[in-house]
């Protein structure tokens, strides 16, 4: 079998445009203990059942506790209501892109934080952001130096 044989055996698959939605999914990982969750955030590409989703992060109860009102925002601005997040909650809730790069953020900045009010001062801070500025960032906190870009928007937004 020659080259120019093979080529037709096996054609080439054509690429074409694909109009896909991006947005992010949370799912909420009730806890073995109590009537708390944590959650998962990803990143998803695609609608109708074909969907590529790439994990952004994945909290502890305590952390989820802590940014509470980030989740619950998050969810009203991608036109929820507060009360789809509960612990018994099986499916993946749909999240808006601006909403889930800023709560994106949000849970990626104050993961190691432990104090409460570095960790508010984060959080506002970050919702005192535009959308552009959260986009900037949400790039620079996943890119390759991630570690060095999340450590320097904790130090420009709360000092520490």
């Amino acid at each position: 079998m020659t080259l120019r044989t093979s080529r037709r055996l096996h054609p080439r698959p054509t690429l074409s445009v694909v109009e896909t939605s991006r947005a992010f999914r949370l799912t909420v990982h009730p806890a073995s203990k109590g009537d708390t969750y944590g959650v998962s955030l990803d990143e998803t590409y695609g609608d109708n059942g074909s969907i590529l989703a790439a994990p952004v992060i994945t909290t502890t109860p305590n952390q989820a506790g802590r940014v509470i009102d980030a989740l619950l925002a998050a969810l009203r601005s991608s036109g929820h209501a507060a009360s789809v997040l509960a612990f018994s909650r099986r499916a993946a809730i749909r999240i808006d892109e601006a909403a889930g790069v800023r709560l994106a953020l949000i849970l990626l900045t104050t993961q190691p934080v432990s104090k409460h009010d570095r960790v508010r001062a984060l959080v506002a801070g970050l919702n005192a952001m535009s959308v552009e500025e959260t986009y900037y960032w949400y790039a620079k906190c996943l890119g390759p130096d991630a570690h060095r870009a999340r450590k320097a928007l904790r130090v420009l937004l709360a000092d520490a």
